[in-house]
């Protein structure tokens, strides 16, 4: 089914009703602007290719729950998204991107990076520990993959040549990891906040 005159919250909703074609065309109308937006931040076409791939995984996951309330606000939901993925790979990596304001972003520009105090960083490490832990309980090829990508900050291009399998494996191996922690996190009834 062809969508290309209807709204991002039509398609939003004909995904969410099972219509798994409605994500594809709103990736192919958002792409070029969320993939640019985040290169603008990286510069590196590997990491821009992770962080995107990562920010449709998140994209797809909330829609699945249920969890999407941005109604008629897709894209900027989306935006906001792939920014605190930047944001986290370049805490990951010790440094911060440059967020230039400009009339797409702005809401961004308010947006800083305090250091953490001495209680926030106890629960910080308290939390670590517990996904640390969570991570154990998961099956080995889904806990090799989310190590890979989370701890070692290896791209899926690098994780599949290491465990030789394909990315679309890895990717998939590493979307279980996610929705079995959210499992375990769940039965033991863990808030992880931070």
């Amino acid at each position: 089914m062809k969508y290309s005159i209807n709204s991002d919250a039509l398609l939003v909703n004909a995904y969410v009703n099972g219509d798994e074609s409605a994500l594809g065309e709103l990736i192919a109308r958002h792409k070029e602007r969320i993939y640019r937006f985040i290169y603008s931040k990286v510069y590196d076409r590997d990491v821009t290719e992770d962080i995107f791939q990562d920010t449709f995984v998140k994209v797809i996951n909330t829609l699945k729950r249920g969890n999407y309330n941005e109604e008629g606000k897709f894209l900027p939901w989306v935006m906001r998204i792939a920014h605190n993925l930047v944001i986290d790979y370049f805490r990951r990596n010790n440094r911060m991107p440059k967020f230039e304001s400009n009339d797409d972003f702005n809401i961004f520009s308010v947006l800083s990076d305090g250091d953490l105090n001495a209680e926030r960083s106890m629960i910080k490490d308290q939390v670590q520990k517990d996904v640390q832990r969570l991570i154990e309980e998961l099956p080995e090829d889904q806990k090799e993959v989310l190590i890979m990508r989370i701890y070692k900050e290896m791209s899926f291009k690098e994780i599949s040549e290491q465990t030789g399998v394909s990315i679309n494996t890895a990717l998939g191996r590493m979307r279980y990891a996610l929705i079995n922690l959210r499992k375990v996190i769940d039965k033991h009834q863990i808030v992880l906040t931070n």
